[in-house]
């Protein structure tokens, strides 16, 4: 998708990435709204009208949860948030809490075959946190990747790599659903469960499906997250399992950070990642305002 295709809400994601990166570069000057603003060619008014309606706060008040002392206070309070959460049996809360998901691994048969006889739909679509590639199968969502400005024929590619066997066709009409569902701004009501297929080995799975129980608002460091699924010293192997997530958002990646309390890399992004997390918390901190 060129830029002059790109809709409102794209633009002003990327601009809102452009300012998160620079308030993650500089946050240790506390630069004021007036310097943040010309960091992103906005009047000081426009650019605060802009990053509110975004994130739910103001710039100043996100600025707090990049700071490192924020990261290591939010994983501290997360690890026994975590531990509540498997040993009550619940998925995670927040934006997707009405959204039970049954993961569904491949056939071996399909594994073998990297999705022979499988038919994928495919879509590119803005979303709050930039365009991302949907795809879909008869059996469920199959992948989920945000698009660097640019790299869109780069994500189809690692699409059709992971499933070469399958046959993909770009229907956006297909996929637009998924898509409103997902990034709806309101959740009244219940909703039928969002399926996933996934392909990989049975502990990248186990570790996808443990991501899918951290809180909104949350994070955990990879230890954390290893210790939880049973193997306390296999962070390596876990951090390998993260790095491979094929559906970006629905498995929260983007929750886990190494345990000094830095962000860490994300494979669509480290300011991406910042954003989805500044955005989740700031989500968490209105609803318990206006609790």
């Amino acid at each position: 998708m060129s830029r002059k295709n790109l809709t409102q809400e794209s633009v002003d994601y990327l601009r809102i990435e452009r300012a998160i990166t620079f308030l993650q570069s500089n946050y240790t000057r506390q630069p004021d709204l007036r310097e943040v603003a010309r960091s992103v060619h906005l009047s000081e008014y426009h650019f605060q009208r802009l990053f509110t309606r975004w994130a739910g706060i103001s710039p100043k008040k996100f600025l707090q949860f990049l700071t490192l002392e924020h990261a290591k206070r939010v994983l501290k309070q997360s690890r026994s948030l975590l531990d509540a959460t498997y040993e009550a049996g619940l998925s995670s809360p927040g934006r997707l809490h009405d959204l039970f998901i049954n993961a569904e691994a491949v056939t071996p048969g399909e594994f073998k075959t990297d999705g022979g006889g499988l038919t994928m739909h495919y879509g590119f679509h803005p979303t709050p946190f930039g365009e991302c590639l949907l795809a879909v199968t008869g059996r469920g969502i199959c992948g989920l990747s945000f698009v660097p400005e640019g790299k869109g024929t780069q994500v189809l590619k690692e699409l059709r790599k992971r499933w070469s066997g399958a046959t993909l066709s770009e229907i956006p009409k297909t996929t637009q659903p998924f898509i409103d569902r997902l990034f709806s701004k309101t959740r009244s009501g219940r909703r039928k469960p969002l399926e996933l297929l996934l392909k990989g080995t049975s502990f990248q799975i186990k570790v996808w499906e443990a991501l899918m129980k951290i809180p909104e608002g949350s994070v955990v460091s990879y230890e954390d997250l290893a210790s939880a699924i049973g193997k306390p010293g296999a962070s390596r192997a876990v951090g390998n399992a993260v790095a491979k997530n094929p559906i970006a958002y629905i498995i929260p990646c983007h929750r886990v950070i190494k345990r000094a309390g830095t962000i860490g890399n994300y494979h669509w992004g480290a300011a991406r990642k910042k954003a989805l997390l500044g955005w989740e918390w700031a989500q968490t901190v209105s609803r318990s305002d206006e609790g």
